[in-house]
């Protein structure tokens, strides 16, 4: 049992060892059994301080005991097959995945930062700049580039079996800038296709004026200015709903001549000197992702659907289920006209992520051990990591925030004793908005630290120019999607044809 608040240099170990198992893996891939360094050593002071942080910092933590998270855990298990959230298609759980990592990027390993230990200060701002894409460049990490390829820097691509590929070496560890984008089949294919988008933009950039530029740094400004873009538009409005996006991102008037500006407005997400990630949000809000997660996928038009992971290592059967650190399959392409809405060749349908709800998937709750070392079940890795970080309650946080907190009987518990942030952000969305997207509580939490955190970002298109709109070829003029990045890449939209 947990019986009170935990000082820092408490929150790694404690009798049961679960601290351990949350802490570093025994192998070196970062995966969900990693915590990003800093993340265990949050201050409990009302700290404006470091690389995480809290967003309610007058807040009490809620502390559930050993048994209750079991339970709660157990409770969480999807056994019906879950619904469909026609809104917001398979591909966004990935994408999701792909953000996260993108935001947390460690840019200094654990290796190098031993003078370190509390990890809380002299760290790059969370910032949505790729760096899990470009690492810290050319220059200083070399072999993420291309260097038999004229006109450059263009990104490294791998390519076997007449596919492509992350590029790997000899070993088939990838050579990324953060090895947990290659934790899974789906989150390497999207890493992959960002490679192909920056390659692309580099190829194209003298046809596009309004980049500035035809060189690397133009290049990136491109890729980073519609990523976010797309973001922001694509993403971050469909995971909160149009009416938390809209408070949060404003539109002002249009001057004469030019165009609309967009504005941030923040109530809950502050600082003093440099923004930091909140553990509201890294710990349960932005957790809402693995209740999208399916249970199985079909990735193309010749791979039999296969369930994310099994709790199998993957070297016992690769093609049993999508887990990563590999090397790909043969004919193990994905076509993303499966995953998002895009024209794209296939002979099977979109298909959606699961609801936002308490429901997660039954893989998660057995992962396989190169994704989740010591302790198995996702949902109990969650509950546990934000009792082990001092999160209030969710009852608490919506109290702070001025919504109307979820009742006992809408929180469906047979009890009515407080419950952890992630569930009742979960259940929110379940109850206030269908499972369709996040409530209100949850949906704040992560647009304030999203656009917080954009907006902030001297080198992002919210702060150096908030009247830009994307140019790139896109569906819609001044819009840029997902679907238009990758329709821009031309990557994943032919049919993968043969015997797997």
């Amino acid at each position: 049992m947990i019986q009170a608040p935990r000082q820092p240099e408490q929150m790694v170990v404690d009798a049961e060892g679960y601290g351990d198992r949350l802490g570093q893996p025994a192998m070196p891939e970062r995966t969900h059994g990693y915590v990003v360094r800093g993340m265990a050593r949050v201050p409990q002071s009302r700290s404006y301080e470091g690389r995480f942080g809290r967003m309610f910092r007058r807040l009490p933590p809620f502390l559930p005991t050993d048994a209750q998270i079991d339970a709660l855990a157990e409770a969480m298990v999807e056994h019906d097959g879950g619904g469909d959230n026609p809104d917001i298609p398979a591909g966004y759980t990935y994408l999701g995945q792909f953000v996260d990592h993108d935001l947390t990027f460690d840019p200094a390993s654990s290796l190098e930062r031993q003078n370190d230990p509390d990890a809380l200060t002299n760290f790059r701002t969370p910032r949505f700049d790729l760096d899990c894409v470009y690492g810290s460049g050319p220059a200083d990490q070399p072999y993420l580039y291309d260097r038999r390829r004229e006109g450059g820097p263009f990104l490294l691509v791998g390519e076997h079996d007449d596919e492509l590929d992350l590029p790997r070496n000899g070993q088939g560890t990838a050579l990324i800038g953060d090895p947990r984008n290659d934790e899974n089949v789906f989150v390497s294919q999207l890493h992959l296709t960002m490679l192909l988008f920056h390659n692309k933009v580099m190829e194209q950039l003298r046809e596009f004026p309004e980049a500035g530029g035809a060189d690397f740094a133009a290049a990136q400004r491109t890729v980073r200015w519609h990523y976010q873009w797309m973001v922001v538009h694509d993403f971050l409005r469909r995971i909160v709903g149009e009416q938390t996006f809209g408070e949060v991102l404003k539109r002002e008037p249009k001057m004469p001549g030019g165009r609309p500006a967009e504005r941030v407005e923040l109530r809950f997400f502050s600082w003093r000197v440099r923004p930091f990630i909140p553990v509201e949000f890294s710990a349960a809000a932005y957790r809402f992702g693995h209740s999208m997660v399916r249970a199985r996928y079909l990735l193309n038009s010749t791979v039999p659907d296969l369930p994310i992971f099994t709790s199998e290592p993957v070297e016992k059967d690769p093609r049993s289920h999508f887990g990563g650190f590999r090397i790909l399959p043969p004919l193990w392409q994905v076509e993303w006209c499966r995953f998002f809405s895009v024209n794209g060749q296939g002979d099977g349908p979109l298909q959606p992520a699961r609801l936002i709800d308490t429901r997660v998937a039954p893989p998660l709750h057995a992962l396989p051990p190169e994704v989740a070392p010591g302790m198995s079940s996702l949902i109990r890795r969650n509950l546990t990591r934000g009792a082990r970080l001092g999160l209030p309650s969710g009852q608490d946080v919506a109290a702070a925030m001025g919504a109307e907190p979820l009742t006992p009987e809408e929180l469906g518990l047979p009890d009515r004793r407080p419950v952890p942030l992630w569930y009742y952000v979960l259940r929110e969305a379940e109850v206030r908005a269908g499972g369709h997207h996040l409530g209100p509580v949850g949906g704040r939490i992560v647009a304030e630290v999203f656009l917080g955190l954009m907006a902030a970002d001297p080198a992002a298109y919210l702060s150096v120019d908030p009247t830009w709109t994307p140019f790139l070829p896109a569906v819609a003029r001044g819009d840029f999607t997902m679907a238009d990045l990758i329709a821009f890449t031309g990557f994943g939209l032919k049919v993968i044809e043969g015997a797997s």
